[in-house]
């Protein structure tokens, strides 16, 4: 595959940092790879599997390469999105496809509430829509735990207590904020506190994210064909549960994906899923 090259642009308060890995021959649509806030070193792998095509992978703002500008402490799906719609404007190749996952998922369907015409194919993998479960209090209040946490005691506590939240298997138990605070070391984590306080997912995302209000109205009335994915390992954990709910607001059937919520990854940050399965999938659900 072409090696990417590199773009920047300014947007309302940050500057976005892009990579386009280009197939001049390629027929098919540009194929949009993003996540949030996992940005574009996470994909190399799964971008290995599309040659065929032009592939773009970007960092959010506030996120690896790309910086907020404006020092806000915090990123909504709604910036996101018009981040999204700035990116795949400047490309000018057409409607695009889109494999989105996590808060990634979250924030490329509030594009296509947005945006419809910018976008053919969805593939929407575990957004944690978390105002969608049925144990959406427990749920919200958990979210807006580890960013409390985060800005009482930084980021080791409220890492650890992310991971047991996306980790827990089946709906939260009403109890959930009264068990106690798992062990930061448990984890690998730290447990000093540096005094940073700008950690992208437990500082910029965390509340934003899992909290937004989806307009379901405009996606089931939008062009754009919305596939929502769930990890065939996680589907009873709260991303997965999310995915599902979210697919019968939209009244469709989720897809199964290979692996788990990280199951496209193939050694990007320390973990392998099932990249060469997922990539076949993803395949498959885009030329559908």
């Amino acid at each position: 595959m072409p090696e990417p090259t590199t773009h920047t642009m300014d947007a309302p308060g940050a500057v976005l940092h892009y990579d386009v890995r280009r197939n001049d021959s390629s027929n098919e649509p540009v194929l949009l790879l993003i996540g949030s806030p996992m940005g574009a070193t996470g994909f190399g792998t799964l971008a290995g599997h599309f040659a065929d095509r032009t592939v773009v992978t970007y960092d959010p703002r506030g996120a690896g390469r790309s910086v907020r500008t404006d020092g806000a402490a915090e990123s909504t799906p709604d910036e996101h999105a018009d981040d999204l719609h700035r990116v795949i404007s400047a490309l000018d190749a057409g409607p695009v496809d889109v494999f989105a996952t996590s808060g990634g998922a979250v924030n490329a369907l509030a594009l296509v509430a947005r945006h419809p015409r910018q976008v053919r194919t969805l593939v929407a993998h575990e957004p944690p829509a978390a105002r969608e479960l049925p144990d959406r209090e427990q749920a919200l209040a958990a979210a807006a735990d580890i960013h409390e946490t985060y800005q009482r005691a930084g980021f080791g506590p409220a890492m650890a207590k992310f991971l047991a939240l996306v980790s827990h298997e089946g709906p939260l138990p009403a109890d959930y904020a009264d068990r106690p605070a798992p062990d930061p070391a448990v984890f690998g984590l730290p447990t000093d506190d540096d005094g940073s306080r700008d950690d992208p997912l437990v500082g910029q995302n965390m509340i934003s994210c899992t909290h937004y209000r989806h307009d379901f109205d405009a996606l089931r009335g939008a062009h754009t064909r919305i596939v929502v994915a769930v990890g065939a390992e996680s589907g009873s954990q709260l991303a997965g549960r999310a995915a599902v709910a979210v697919a019968e607001r939209l009244g469709t059937a989720p897809v199964t994906f290979p692996g788990g919520h990280d199951g496209f990854l193939g050694g990007e940050y320390g973990r392998t899923g099932d990249p060469d399965a997922f990539a076949t999938t993803l395949r498959k659900v885009l030329t559908d």
